[in-house]
Protein backbone atom coordinates (compact mmCIF):
# COMPACT_ATOMS: atom_id res chain seq x y z
CA UNK A 1 0.00 0.00 0.00
CA UNK A 2 1.32 3.14 -0.83
CA UNK A 3 1.74 6.71 1.25
CA UNK A 4 -1.17 8.26 2.61
CA UNK A 5 -2.13 11.89 2.13
CA UNK A 6 -3.01 13.36 5.90
CA UNK A 7 -4.40 16.89 6.68
CA UNK A 8 -3.85 17.56 10.99
CA UNK A 9 -4.20 20.88 13.08
CA UNK A 10 -1.21 20.92 15.07
CA UNK A 11 -0.97 23.17 18.15
CA UNK A 12 -3.34 25.32 15.93
CA UNK A 13 -1.11 25.31 12.59
CA UNK A 14 -2.76 23.06 9.59
CA UNK A 15 -0.37 20.41 8.45
CA UNK A 16 -0.57 18.05 5.46
CA UNK A 17 1.87 15.43 4.62
CA UNK A 18 2.04 11.91 2.95
CA UNK A 19 2.57 8.78 5.25
CA UNK A 20 2.95 5.00 5.43
CA UNK A 21 -0.05 3.33 6.66
CA UNK A 22 1.58 1.82 9.23
CA UNK A 23 3.68 5.53 10.78
CA UNK A 24 3.03 6.16 13.94
CA UNK A 25 1.71 9.45 15.32
CA UNK A 26 4.68 10.07 17.44
CA UNK A 27 7.65 10.26 14.75
CA UNK A 28 5.17 12.21 12.70
CA UNK A 29 5.50 14.68 15.09
CA UNK A 30 9.04 14.44 16.05
CA UNK A 31 10.92 13.42 12.71
CA UNK A 32 8.87 14.98 10.15
CA UNK A 33 7.54 18.09 12.05
CA UNK A 34 9.63 19.05 14.19
CA UNK A 35 7.58 18.68 17.56
CA UNK A 36 9.27 17.19 19.97
CA UNK A 37 8.15 18.00 23.08
CA UNK A 38 6.37 14.35 23.11
CA UNK A 39 9.13 11.91 23.94
CA UNK A 40 9.54 8.77 22.62
CA UNK A 41 9.33 6.38 26.09
CA UNK A 42 8.35 2.39 25.70
CA UNK A 43 6.42 2.31 22.82
CA UNK A 44 3.80 0.25 23.84
CA UNK A 45 1.31 2.75 25.55
CA UNK A 46 2.68 2.41 29.71
CA UNK A 47 4.30 5.24 30.10
CA UNK A 48 2.54 8.42 28.72
CA UNK A 49 5.68 10.14 28.02
CA UNK A 50 4.00 10.64 24.34
CA UNK A 51 0.63 11.94 25.71
CA UNK A 52 -0.93 14.36 23.20
CA UNK A 53 -4.26 15.62 22.64
CA UNK A 54 -6.11 14.68 20.11
CA UNK A 55 -9.83 15.91 19.48
CA UNK A 56 -10.48 16.18 22.91
CA UNK A 57 -8.76 13.45 24.72
CA UNK A 58 -6.08 12.16 25.81
CA UNK A 59 -3.57 9.85 23.38
CA UNK A 60 -0.49 7.91 23.57
CA UNK A 61 0.74 9.04 19.93
CA UNK A 62 2.73 5.64 20.00
CA UNK A 63 0.04 3.72 19.29
CA UNK A 64 -1.87 5.92 17.11
CA UNK A 65 -1.10 5.65 13.33
CA UNK A 66 -0.82 9.23 11.36
CA UNK A 67 -3.99 7.58 9.38
CA UNK A 68 -5.96 7.57 12.25
CA UNK A 69 -5.26 11.55 13.14
CA UNK A 70 -6.50 12.28 9.84
CA UNK A 71 -8.17 15.32 9.81
CA UNK A 72 -7.65 15.60 13.38
CA UNK A 73 -6.71 18.65 15.93
CA UNK A 74 -3.64 17.92 17.84
CA UNK A 75 -2.65 19.73 20.88
CA UNK A 76 0.91 19.29 22.73
CA UNK A 77 3.05 21.13 25.14
CA UNK A 78 4.54 23.24 22.90
CA UNK A 79 0.65 24.20 21.85
CA UNK A 80 -0.17 24.53 25.88
CA UNK A 81 2.39 27.84 26.82
CA UNK A 82 2.77 31.51 24.07
CA UNK A 83 5.72 33.42 23.71
CA UNK A 84 4.82 35.44 26.18
CA UNK A 85 4.71 33.24 29.51
CA UNK A 86 4.22 29.65 30.43
CA UNK A 87 0.87 28.30 31.07
CA UNK A 88 -0.10 27.71 34.64
CA UNK A 89 0.25 24.17 34.49
CA UNK A 90 4.06 25.23 33.21
CA UNK A 91 4.33 27.12 36.24
CA UNK A 92 2.59 25.26 38.65
CA UNK A 93 5.17 22.51 37.68
CA UNK A 94 8.18 24.49 37.92
CA UNK A 95 7.08 26.39 41.57
CA UNK A 96 5.75 22.95 42.92
CA UNK A 97 9.11 20.91 41.75
CA UNK A 98 6.46 18.09 39.53
CA UNK A 99 9.17 17.68 37.71
CA UNK A 100 12.94 16.11 38.13
CA UNK A 101 14.85 14.93 35.07
CA UNK A 102 11.92 16.20 32.75
CA UNK A 103 11.25 13.29 30.32
CA UNK A 104 7.64 12.73 31.41
CA UNK A 105 6.59 16.23 31.99
CA UNK A 106 5.26 16.99 28.28
CA UNK A 107 3.32 14.11 28.47
CA UNK A 108 2.01 14.78 32.00
CA UNK A 109 1.30 18.61 31.58
CA UNK A 110 -0.62 17.87 28.66
CA UNK A 111 -2.67 14.61 30.08
CA UNK A 112 -3.41 17.41 33.15
CA UNK A 113 -4.32 19.96 30.53
CA UNK A 114 -7.20 17.43 29.67
CA UNK A 115 -8.17 16.64 33.20
CA UNK A 116 -8.60 20.16 33.49
CA UNK A 117 -10.61 20.66 31.30
CA UNK A 118 -12.45 17.26 32.16
CA UNK A 119 -12.64 18.19 35.88
CA UNK A 120 -11.97 21.93 36.85
CA UNK A 121 -12.41 21.48 40.58
CA UNK A 122 -10.40 17.71 41.06
CA UNK A 123 -9.99 16.36 44.03
CA UNK A 124 -6.51 14.51 44.72
CA UNK A 125 -7.73 11.38 44.50
CA UNK A 126 -9.40 12.60 41.28
CA UNK A 127 -5.61 13.83 39.56
CA UNK A 128 -4.28 10.34 40.73
CA UNK A 129 -6.72 8.52 38.94
CA UNK A 130 -6.35 11.02 36.00
CA UNK A 131 -2.73 10.66 35.67
CA UNK A 132 -2.44 6.79 36.21
CA UNK A 133 -1.56 6.32 32.89
CA UNK A 134 1.81 8.63 32.55
CA UNK A 135 4.48 7.16 34.84
CA UNK A 136 7.13 9.33 36.25
CA UNK A 137 10.71 7.34 37.86
CA UNK A 138 12.26 10.23 39.05
CA UNK A 139 9.59 11.77 41.62
CA UNK A 140 7.20 10.20 44.09
CA UNK A 141 4.22 11.91 41.96
CA UNK A 142 3.43 14.15 45.29
CA UNK A 143 4.68 17.37 44.06
CA UNK A 144 3.13 16.45 40.66
CA UNK A 145 -0.21 16.11 42.15
CA UNK A 146 0.41 19.80 44.07
CA UNK A 147 0.96 21.09 40.66
CA UNK A 148 -2.16 20.00 39.09
CA UNK A 149 -4.06 21.34 41.86
CA UNK A 150 -2.69 24.75 42.43
CA UNK A 151 -3.02 24.77 38.79
CA UNK A 152 -6.29 24.12 39.11
CA UNK A 153 -7.26 26.40 42.03
CA UNK A 154 -5.26 29.32 39.71
CA UNK A 155 -6.99 28.79 37.06
CA UNK A 156 -10.30 28.38 38.93
CA UNK A 157 -9.60 31.72 40.37
CA UNK A 158 -9.07 33.45 37.42
CA UNK A 159 -12.25 32.38 36.16
CA UNK A 160 -14.02 33.59 39.04
CA UNK A 161 -12.07 36.97 38.72
CA UNK A 162 -12.90 37.50 35.11
CA UNK A 163 -16.82 36.63 35.92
Amino acid sequence: MGKMHIKLTVNGKQEELLAEPRELLIHVLRERLGITGPHIGCETSHCGACTVDMDGKSVKSCTVFAAQANGANITTIEGLGNPDGLHVLQQMFKEHHGLQCGFCTPGMITRAWRLLQENPNPTEEDVRFGMAGNLCRCTGYQNIVKAILAAAAELNAAKEAAQ
